[in-house]
């Protein structure tokens, strides 16, 4: 592989001969007929920014962690992967490089619809309930506060933005999008898969406070496809230290977060590069959260 690759960190990869269909934020994605190759670099976005500076494991943990899942909750509804090892064929020359952060996966065609469960208050949540009372046009009880679990998880989609951020809708636009059918399967499908997961992380230590799912159709069969509860689709919180009231630490970016607000960066490309510090706290809360849900260490 000709890839941008210093000591395992690949920021971009480069197969000579497969078909680059696009790059994502985090992944790169090839073509190969009916299959598609999805690799997770190490690239870290923040505030819808790439930035320089790659996070060792990232892209590992992201793949080891979506296939965990998937495997555990395929009894809920089929997902897109062939598989996570078995790189032969044309994809023989790069299986090394492949190895432990790449998926072949079944080609779908993806809803257009991103399908975001919470089970607590936060984030852009948060700010609507600030000023509407309710999330996505869902009232909710008056007086939360900041990180309150919510009386029952509830369905939040939003539009796949193209650039910018992503936009919040009702369950109603939901219906004008992709017809009620596929809409109310999209909304019990994903939260069936949060009410499974969340039940299981809590009894591994962490919290699942909200995430997003994606979802594709092959033929009239809906199938779970991108990635499944990871740290970069989820915000994931350490459950004994769960405070209400305020923000929480969390198992993701956080730090890289914290730097830039702190560095007061414009959250403007380009972004600037992390000193070593934040990139090693990054990297072990990446790791620290794939541990504690599979039970395992990260290979």
């Amino acid at each position: 592989m000709a890839s941008t690759q210093m000591s395992g960190v690949v920021s971009q990869t480069d197969f000579p001969g497969l078909k680059l269909r696009g790059r994502g934020k985090v992944r790169d994605i090839y073509e190969l007929g009916d299959r598609l190759l999805i690799v997770a670099t190490d690239r870290l976005s923040a505030f819808d920014v790439v930035l320089p500076t790659p996070i060792p494991d990232k892209g590992r943990v992201l793949t080891q962690l979506s296939k965990y899942w998937f495997e555990k909750l395929a009894h809920i509804v089929p997902n897109h992967v062939i598989s996570c090892s078995n790189f032969t064929g044309e994809l023989a020359p790069f299986a090394a490089a492949l190895e432990g952060r790449a998926m072949l996966v079944r080609r779908t065609e993806p809803a257009p619809i991103e399908c975001v469960v919470r089970g607590y208050i936060s984030g852009s949540g948060w700010k609507d309930y600030q000023k509407t009372g309710g999330i996505c046009g869902i009232e909710l009880p008056k007086g939360l506060r900041e990180s309150d679990r919510l009386p029952e998880p509830i369905f939040t989609p939003s539009t796949k933005a193209t650039t910018g951020h992503d936009e919040n809708i009702s369950f109603e636009q939901t219906i004008e999008v992709v017809g009620k059918p596929l809409a109310e399967k999209l909304r019990n499908t994903s939260l069936e898969i949060y009410k499974q997961a969340s039940e299981y992380a809590r009894g591994r230590g962490i919290i699942i406070a909200d995430t997003k799912f994606e979802f594709g159709m092959l033929g009239d069969e809906l199938i779970w496809i991108d990635e499944a509860l990871t740290p970069d689709s989820s915000r994931f919180w350490p459950a004994e230290l769960y405070s209400p009231g305020k923000a929480q630490p969390s198992f993701d970016k956080q730090y890289v977060r914290d730097y830039l607000e702190r560095i007061g960066w414009n959250k403007l490309p380009p972004g600037p590069a992390l000193p070593p510090d934040v990139v090693a706290a990054t990297r072990a809360k990446y790791r620290e959260a794939y541990q504690a849900i599979t039970g395992n260490e990260l290979n």
